[in-house]
Parts: C-alpha cells; sequence; structure tokens
C-alpha cells in the first residue's frame, strides 16, 4: 500500500525553543521571528482576526479559548486504524470529498517506523486513512506549505498541533492560499520518537508488539497489542518518575496553548469520557461539522468531580521538579488504590479538561523560571496567568508587560 509522498526539505536553521514546526526550513526561515509561538504570542491579536473576537477571560473560554460549540462526539462507525473514532482525518477526508480543499497537509506514519511522524500533502480523500492513529515527536508541518502552493493547491486544510497552528496564522495572509481550514488537535508533552521508544520499553516487555496507546481521561493508559490483546496501567503507575529529565523538552513543559486556540475546531479527548471532544471556535468549523450530517453524534459534554486538589498536588510536585528536587512518590502500596479511586472521584469530563489546562499554566511559568527566565515576560499570555493565579503563581514585576 502506498503511502502519500513527502518532499524533501531543507535543513533547518538553529533555534532555541523550537518544535521545529517547519517554518525555519521555508525559504525565509527568518519568519520564525513573526510565527513563533516561543517568542512573543498575541492570542487576543490572533483570536480577534481569525475568530471574530478574542476569548472571555471567564468562563469556560478562560481555559479552551474560543467557543461556538463544544460537545462530546463519537463517528458513527468508528473508523479502523483510528486513534479515537476517526473524527480528525474525517473532517479532512470530507473537505476532499466536497471539493472544498484542494490538498491536506497533515502526518503519516514514517515508513521505517510507524511511531515516527512524517509531514505529507494528501489529495485524494481515499488517501486519508494513511493518516490515523497516533505519531510521537517532531515534524516540520509547515515546511509543506511552499511546496503545497508550488503545486497549485489554493484551497487547503492543515492538521496540526498547537505550536503548529500559531505559526500557521501568523503568516497565513501572506501565503497566497484562497482558503485554509484549521482541523487542531490539543497537545501536550510531545518529546522525540527515540524518547517514546524508551518510554514503551518501561511499560512494556515487547514494545515492538504495541499498536496503539493512549492516555485516556478515565485515568488509565490504554496499550493494543498485534496479538489483539489490550492493557490498561493506571496513571499513578506509570514510570514518569523514572524518565530523565530531558525527556520532555523545556517546549513541550512551557506549553500556553493546550487547546489550539486558533484552529477552526479543535479535535480531543479530555471531556469526551470516553468518547472525543470538540470545540467549533468559528463558522469554517461549524460549516465542517455539518458537512458530516449523521456520521457523527453529538451530546453536551458531562462535567463532575472537582479539580482543585489534584493540581494543587500537581503544583508542588512540579515545583520539586522545577526546581531541581525529587518528585514526592507515592508508596506502591497506596498507587493501586489511588488508581482505583481516581476515575470514580477524581474530575471527569469538562472539569478533568479544566484541570488539564491548568496544570499547564503552572508548569509553564514554574519551568520557564528556572529555564528561561528572561524569556516570560514576553512569552507567557495574559490567560496563562489568570489560570495558574488560584495556586499561588502571580507574576513578579519583571515577569509582565505593562499594560498601556
Amino acid at each position: 500500500m502506498t503511502k502519500p509522498a513527502s518532499p524533501q526539505f531543507a535543513t533547518p536553521a538553529p533555534r532555541g525553543l523550537c518544535t521545529d514546526c517547519g517554518v525555519s526550513r521555508m525559504a525565509d526561515p527568518s519568519a520564525c521571528g513573526k510565527a513563533c509561538q516561543f517568542i512573543k504570542p498575541d492570542y487576543p491579536a490572533a483570536e480577534a482576526a481569525i475568530h471574530g473576537r478574542p476569548a472571555q477571560s471567564d468562563g469556560d473560554e478562560q481555559f479552551f479559548g474560543v467557543t461556538q460549540a463544544m460537545y462530546r462526539a463519537a463517528l458513527i462507525p468508528a473508523r479502523d486504524g483510528a486513534q479515537w473514532t476517526g473524527l480528525t482525518t474525517r473532517f479532512a477526508e470530507r473537505l476532499l470529498e466536497t471539493g472544498a480543499v484542494d490538498a491536506v497537509l497533515t502526518m503519516v506514519p514514517d515508513d521505517a517506523d510507524k511511531w515516527r511522524p512524517r509531514p505529507a500533502i494528501i489529495t485524494k480523500a481515499a488517501d486519508m486513512k494513511h493518516a490515523r492513529g497516533m505519531r510521537m515527536g517532531y515534524a516540520p508541518l509547515l515546511a509543506l506549505l511552499e511546496p503545497a502552493h508550488a503545486a497549485g493547491h489554493r484551497k487547503i486544510a492543515v492538521i496540526g498541533i498547537p505550536c503548529q497552528i500559531y505559526a500557521l496564522r501568523a503568516l497565513e495572509a501572506d501565503l497566497g492560499f484562497e482558503r485554509i481550514y484549521v482541523i487542531g488537535t490539543p497537545c501536550s508533552d510531545n518529546t522525540t520518537t527515540e524518547n517514546f521508544h524508551s518510554f514503551l520499553a518501561r511499560l512494556t516487555d515487547a514494545p515492538e508488539t504495541v499498536t496503539y496507546l493512549e492516555f485516556r481521561a478515565d485515568y488509565h493508559v490504554e496499550l493494543r497489542f498485534t496479538d489483539g490483546t489490550q492493557r490498561l496501567i493506571p496513571f499513578l503507575k506509570l514510570p514518569l518518575s523514572d524518565l530523565p529529565a530531558d525527556f520532555f523538552p523545556t517546549t513541550c513543559r512551557t506549553c500556553v496553548d493546550y487547546t489550539n486556540r486558533l484552529a477552526d475546531i479543535t479535535v480531543g479527548y479530555m471531556a469526551g469520557e470516553g468518547d472525543q471532544w470538540l470545540i467549533v471556535r468559528n463558522d469554517r468549523g461549524a460549516e465542517m461539522l455539518a458537512s458530516l450530517g449523521d456520521e457523527v453524534t453529538l451530546a453536551p459534554p458531562g462535567s463532575r468531580g472537582k479539580r482543585a486538589g489534584s493540581v494543587k498536588g500537581f503544583v508542588e510536585n512540579t515545583r520539586l521538579a522545577a526546581g531541581g528536587l525529587p518528585l514526592r512518590r507515592m508508596p506502591s502500596w497506596l498507587r493501586g488504590i489511588m488508581g482505583w479511586l481516581m476515575p470514580r472521584i477524581g474530575p471527569r469530563g469538562v472539569e478533568f479538561a479544566r484541570a488539564r489546562v491548568e496544570m499547564k499554566a503552572a508548569e509553564t511559568i514554574l519551568h520557564l523560571r528556572r529555564e528561561e527566565p528572561a524569556k516570560i515576560k514576553n512569552m507567557v499570555p495574559k490567560h496563562i496567568w489568570n489560570l495558574a493565579r488560584p495556586y499561588g503563581l502571580t507574576p513578579e514585576p519583571d515577569e509582565q508587560v505593562k499594560e498601556d
């Protein structure tokens, strides 16, 4: 089965905080100065340009960004090989089927390593099946923009993670495309493909037989294997404290946009409670959802439990980690009990999603203070400070740009 081809890219220009979104591999790598999320992001201006208004500073928009509608959703039937039910790739597939776009810029698995992402331009709806599933690592998605334009594609869709989509939006007006649909996925804690392989090896004696891995909203990691078996591992039993200090790079520990605030539609799992979680952000996102008709079931997302205790514990552990001190480890006998309790008493649904966003906000501030303190003033947006404030994290005088 032939996979979509991927163009060859230039060697990236060296950068500091960088996830290799692909801009540094384009004809003008200096565009990074305008496009990079890790320099001086301006989310209110970007949201106003893309969605027609900035996110509200209260309610759920302070957590998740501009929201036209939010759903718990599932594609019926679920697609084979999909990470969840297949909504992300189905949106793009439908855009190609209807002629709304000429091409989709996305990731497919590398030929030599199924876990390594490889950027690809897909022009046939039937080929979207190659993009199903999760991959771990960095890949220069936006380097596809120039070859896609050179090939004559003027209406495109892009499936990307937040740091890629922020850069895309910053450059969008100058790219020469007639229309760009943006399907975003939430992102956190990416790492290199090599590091991911070492993580798999800590979870099973046969990592080469793992076909699927997912962090689920029920506080378990799900593994599936080539023989059809499945294994669930409670979060509390994961060997995270055994990972090397540089397993997650500074970029992914200082993410200021967990929920892909600049996408037309965000497709995730955190508030899905076993299904998928959709945030429709603007009319273009609503158009994509409407195009699926009765292929997708929609329901209001649920919300249960209380997040404060979980977030406070995470913040304290992150303070220790950011200060170079050993993490507090739960006694082994207690992990099993807590692993049973958390899916029953911990935050679930939208409350689970709020907890994760607050955790990422606190993590961003604590790690930047230790590793890149000079960047805090320009790199941490106001919405991150607002999310972290209930947990005692407020800006020092030199950590926030003075407002006029």
